[in-house]
C-alpha cells in the first residue's frame, strides 16, 4: 500500500505539471478559437530567456545574489513574452481575423518553427540550467505507518503547489473579471464581440501575454527539473492528450485531465509495464484519449457545440 500511495502521489504531481502546459492551449483556444501548436515553442523560448538572463544580469550589473538574478531574469523574460505576444497579434493573427480555423492553425505552426529558430539564434543552442532554489532532495512521509515511509521529491511537491496556485488564479481571472468575460465573449464570436465594442486586437494581446506567462512558469519549472534544451518543446506533446481529455475550452478540464493522465501513466507503467515490456508511460495518454473521443468527442468537460444547418 505504501508503494501504491508513493506512485499515486508521483502521478498527481506529474499531472499538475502537464496541466500547467495544457493551460496555455486552453487559454488561447478559449479566448480566440485558435489551437495554438506554438505553446511548446513558447515554453522553450521563455525558459531560454529565463536561463540566459539569469546568467547575463549578474555579469553585466556586477552582483552575486542568486535571488536578485532570478527576479530580474523572470521580469525580463516576462517582458520578452509580452513583446512576443504583441508581435504575434500585430504581424500574424491581426491579419487573419475571421479566417478559417485551419488557416489560424497553420499560422501557429509557422510561429512554432520561427520561435524555435529565433530562440536558438538569440539565446544559443546549448543546454542551460535554471536554478530558482527548488529543493531537489527527497523526503519520507508516514514512516510510522508504512515500512520505509513514502518517498516524495520536494521539487515535485513545490512545483505542483505553484502549478495549483496558478491554475486557481487563472480560473478566478476568467470567471470574475471584466477582462476574463471579454475573453470568453471573443471566443464565442469574434464579430459579435467587435460589434459591442470589445477591441479584438487588445484582447488577443492580453490572452497571448497570459499564455506567455503560463509558458514562462512552466518553462522555469520544467527547465529546473530537466535543464533548458530544445527537447523541452516536446513537453507540449505530453500535454496534448490532457487538453483533449479535459476539453479544449475548460480550465478545470485541463487540471482534471492532467491529474488523470499523470496518475494513469505512473500506475500503468509500474503495474502493467513489466508484463508488456515497459514503455506504457509514453503512449498511455494517447490511447486513453482515443477511447474517450469515441464516447465523448468534446472531452470530459468541453462544450458540446451544435450547429444548425
Amino acid at each position: 500500500m505504501g508503494f501504491f500511495i508513493e506512485t499515486l502521489i508521483g502521478g498527481l504531481m506529474s499531472g499538475m505539471l502537464y496541466s500547467l502546459v495544457a493551460l496555455g492551449f486552453v487559454l488561447i483556444f478559449k479566448a480566440s478559437g485558435v489551437f495554438n501548436f506554438a505553446q511548446g515553442a513558447m515554453v522553450l523560448f521563455a525558459a531560454l530567456a529565463m536561463a540566459r538572463f539569469s546568467e547575463w544580469f549578474p555579469a553585466l550589473l556586477g552582483f552575486d545574489s542568486k535571488l536578485l538574478a532570478n527576479l530580474l531574469a523572470f521580469a525580463a523574460a516576462m517582458v520578452v513574452m509580452v513583446i512576443v505576444a504583441w508581435a504575434i497579434e500585430r504581424l500574424v493573427l491581426g491579419k487573419l481575423v475571421n479566417q478559417e480555423g485551419i488557416t489560424l492553425l497553420m499560422a501557429t505552426l509557422g510561429i512554432t518553427y520561427f520561435l524555435d529558430g529565433f530562440g536558438q539564434t538569440l539565446f544559443g543552442s546549448e543546454i542551460y540550467k535554471i536554478d530558482v532554489g527548488l529543493p531537489k532532495d527527497p523526503m519520507f512521509l508516514l514512516e510510522s505507518t508504512f515500512q520505509g515511509g513514502i518517498l516524495v521529491n520536494k521539487e515535485d511537491l513545490y512545483a505542483a503547489g505553484i502549478a495549483a496556485a496558478l491554475v486557481a488564479g487563472l480560473s478566478a481571472f476568467f470567471q470574475y473579471t471584466a477582462t476574463g468575460r471579454a475573453l470568453r465573449a471573443v471566443a464565442d464570436d469574434h464579430q459579435a464581440a467587435q460589434s459591442i465594442g470589445i477591441p479584438l486586437s487588445r484582447i488577443w494581446v492580453i490572452v497571448w501575454s497570459v499564455a506567455g506567462f503560463v509558458a514562462l512558469v512552466a518553462g522555469v519549472i520544467w527547465g529546473s527539473k530537466l535543464g533548458v534544451q530544445f527537447s523541452l518543446s516536446l513537453v507540449a506533446l505530453k500535454a496534448l492528450p490532457v487538453v483533449i481529455l479535459g476539453g479544449l475550452t475548460s480550465v478545470p478540464g485541463a487540471i482534471i485531465g492532467g491529474l488523470v493522465i499523470g496518475v494513469g501513466e505512473k500506475l500503468s507503467e509500474v503495474y502493467i509495464g513489466p508484463m508488456l515490456g515497459g514503455g506504457i508511460e509514453i503512449w498511455f495518454g494517447y490511447v486513453l484519449v482515443l477511447f474517450v473521443l469515441l464516447v465523448r468527442p468534446q472531452g470530459l468537460f468541453g462544450e458540446k457545440i451544435i450547429d444548425r444547418v
